[in-house]
């Protein structure tokens, strides 16, 4: 039996759809909002989505590009509204829905938008990789890929200027096209070659950090740079340091001049604290839709536990803890114990782990900043009960945080 999902904000609409669909033999997932849409989309699995535009909390085109940025709409969805306009039907054919119903919707069309919708084939698109598109509600995040769209229009190659925290990968896989390579030069053991270059062609050579790569990998990377043009290639790489510094490190300055002739300066997971809740439910549908995890969802609780978090590891780390809660919960859904469970020890090593390999004054204010993470999210954020922990007055203690660029946000401090 067909499942139909129906998504309307007014209850006198959803019931009559529903008694309507349901006389025709389909089986009806009701949805008041966008938030209980997104719930029912993954747990319903339904075959085909009726959609109001107009609701309450995020619209439904709104919801639509979201789905879009997801690859979500591999199931048909047709589109209503009390208020259509022209520009909104193509607005949202353009992203993907297949069809689009004025209200109040005529029972004939509303059928044939239905059957044709069920007919349709399922379109199989290579599966896209999370984004910064994928978060289409985050002011920063809005605000970063316009900046590095407006870049990647002009120029091959980007150095975004990284840290802690690295949101670097992500960045790089916004300029993705959909479908085309990927390629991480910091994974290849052997010379790059032209055949390489040739399979690689209109997609993206990635390095997480300049830093990590061996003196044969460097040299990759100066064989790419100078077949960018011919082989329709972007590069996008992270560095943690500076050029000055890479240079004093036998990098050839040729190679460096080019790489650092654009740069960018995104923030940091730390500097988007508020933002990882969405990053983390965002993971988990792209995670379930490919298989990898069972069906999942985050509660409330867990999710402001992840937001308060050190992810100095970056977006790679929030992916990866992301993936072991899902295949380590054995509930449907993933709550604040079992984010403590999972996630504290790890956390809790990590706080201790000492930084050795780099020179002493970055490593004491790598540890001190370690030091202050962890004991900020013990405290929930309270600078008071923080002070008294460490033995620091509150100025200085303010000083000290600010300095070290640990944000407080909203955080408590009664």
């Amino acid at each position: 039996m067909p499942k139909i999902l129906v998504v309307d904000d007014e209850v006198g609409i959803r019931e009559l759809l529903s008694e309507i669909l349901s006389d025709e033999g389909y089986d009806i997932v009701l949805a008041e909002n966008a938030t209980t849409a997104r719930a029912a989309r993954l747990s319903a699995k339904p075959d085909l989505v009726l959609l109001d535009i107009w609701m309450p909390d995020v619209d439904g085109v709104t919801l639509l590009k979201e789905w879009a940025a997801n690859d979500l709409l591999s199931v048909p969805v047709v589109m209503m509204s009390g208020h259509g306009t022209i520009d909104t039907a193509v607005e949202a054919v353009k992203l993907g829905a297949m069809d689009f119903l004025e209200k109040p919707i005529a029972l004939q069309k509303l059928l044939a938008a239905v059957r044709r919708g069920l007919q349709r084939q399922p379109s199989i698109r290579p599966r896209n990789s999370v984004s910064l598109a994928s978060f289409p509600r985050s002011a920063p995040l809005k605000d970063l890929r316009r900046r590095l769209e407006q870049i990647a229009d002009k120029a091959r190659s980007l150095t975004l200027r990284t840290g802690a925290g690295t949101i670097a990968e992500l960045c790089a896989r916004t300029l993705q096209r959909p479908g085309s390579p990927w390629l991480d030069i910091a994974s290849l053991s052997q010379p790059i070659d032209l055949p390489a270059l040739e399979s690689a062609r209109g997609g993206i050579l990635y390095i997480e950090d300049l830093t990590q790569l061996t003196r044969a990998q460097q040299k990759n990377l100066a064989f790419a740079l100078d077949r960018l043009d011919k082989y329709d290639l972007k590069i996008v790489c992270g560095s943690s340091r500076s050029q000055e510094e890479l240079l004093a490190d036998a990098w050839e300055a040729p190679v460096v001049k080019r790489l650092f002739e654009i740069t960018l300066a995104p923030p940091s997971l730390a500097d988007l604290k508020d933002d990882v809740p969405e990053m983390a439910t965002q993971l988990l549908v792209y995670l379930i839709e490919g298989g990898e995890v069972p069906p999942r969802r985050l509660s409330t609780a867990a999710l402001n536990a992840l937001r308060t978090k050190p992810w100095p590891g970056g977006f790679g780390e929030l992916r990866a803890a992301v993936r072991s809660l899902a295949l380590g919960t054995l509930e449907d859904e993933i709550g604040l114990d079992d984010v403590n469970r999972q996630l504290g020890r790890a956390n809790a090593a990590a706080a201790q782990a000492l930084p050795l390999d780099m020179p002493l004054r970055e490593a004491r204010e790598s540890f001190e900043r370690m030091y202050f993470e962890y004991h900020l999210q013990l405290e929930s954020g309270n600078i008071t009960r923080l002070a008294d922990k460490t033995g620091l007055e509150r100025t200085h203690l303010y000083r000290k945080l600010k300095q070290l660029g640990i944000p407080l946000g909203r955080r408590g401090d009664s």
